[in-house]
């Protein structure tokens, strides 16, 4: 079912592929989702580089990223390659916007530095940690009451505060209500690297407010990071946008498509001869 949308707001959708490797039939059924509600809206589509990743983002992902999606029939107005009013629309060039975040945060006492590793992590816990979410934080760097925070000589991260036992809510486009609670279903969370460096949580709040995205199109896999990301929306004092996330695209065995599925990529499907009118069909399947 469709959400409506409210009669001031003028649609703004997007697509926000990463360029660490080839994309495949997850992302395009997602995508294609995004720009469908786009279409129907009579809105605006924005494709934005997630190029943060310096170590994993290739160029020629970027080229071929483009390359894909075109050949699919995807149809952008804004975007990397054709430019438009919130650019520039790769995340690398975004730096500024992301500091700028940041020092709100920091001014306003939501962040603390933090020097725990993720293995530090998992070892106060004392228990194995499973899934791609990021385990709770324990709390071993987090300030109290009476000590306030120092920052370290040594690389940190700059990690969010969350407000324990608070219920983060939102009702989604496709899965209906839904009802986090701060500290127990997620921890405090990192949003600036040690590396000196957007972690994904601020970097793509800043960008969908900073772009005017009124939806946000994406896999259920990240119903949790938006229970984070709506506390920074808050935090920065930023109107967050309605959210719909899709159902993952699994393989034969049911485990989710990742881009290590070489053999499901848009490129390798292509070359197998498919045609994306019959990709497309699948997704009504």
């Amino acid at each position: 079912m469709i959400k409506q949308l409210a009669a001031d707001r003028i649609y703004r959708g997007r697509l926000a592929p990463s360029p660490t490797g080839y994309l495949h039939l997850g992302h395009a059924r997602t995508f294609w989702i995004a720009q469908q509600r786009a279409q129907e809206f009579g809105g605006t589509l924005v494709l934005r580089n997630e190029d943060l990743d310096r170590a994993r983002c290739k160029k020629e992902f970027v080229e071929a990223m483009i390359e894909d999606l075109r050949w699919f029939g995807f149809d952008w107005q804004e975007g990397p390659d054709c430019g438009g009013p919130f650019g520039p629309y790769n995340q690398s060039e975004r730096f500024d916007l992301y500091r700028g975040a940041l020092e709100k945060l920091r001014s306003g006492g939501f962040v603390y530095p933090c020097t725990c590793s993720r293995q530090d992590i998992l070892n106060a816990l004392g228990a194995p940690h499973e899934g791609d979410d990021e385990p709770i934080y324990p709390g071993t760097c987090r300030p109290t009451a009476n000590s306030a925070f120092r920052v370290p000589h040594s690389a940190f991260n700059w990690r969010f505060r969350v407000p324990d036992g608070d219920s983060v809510s939102f009702v989604d486009g496709h899965f209906g209500p839904q009802q986090f609670v701060a500290g127990k279903d997620f921890g405090d969370f990192v949003v600036w690297r040690h590396d000196d460096v957007a972690a994904y949580q601020l970097a793509v709040v800043a960008d969908d407010a900073a772009m005017r995205v009124t939806e946000v199109v994406r896999g259920a896999d990240l119903l949790l990071s938006t229970a984070r990301q709506l506390l920074l929306y808050r935090a920065l004092g930023l109107q967050p946008p309605d959210f719909y996330h899709c159902p993952l695209t699994t393989d034969e065995a049911g485990v989710r498509l990742a881009k290590r599925h070489d053999a499901l990529s848009l490129r390798a499907l292509r070359d197998g001869g498919e045609t994306p009118e019959t990709l497309r069909r699948r997704f009504a399947s």
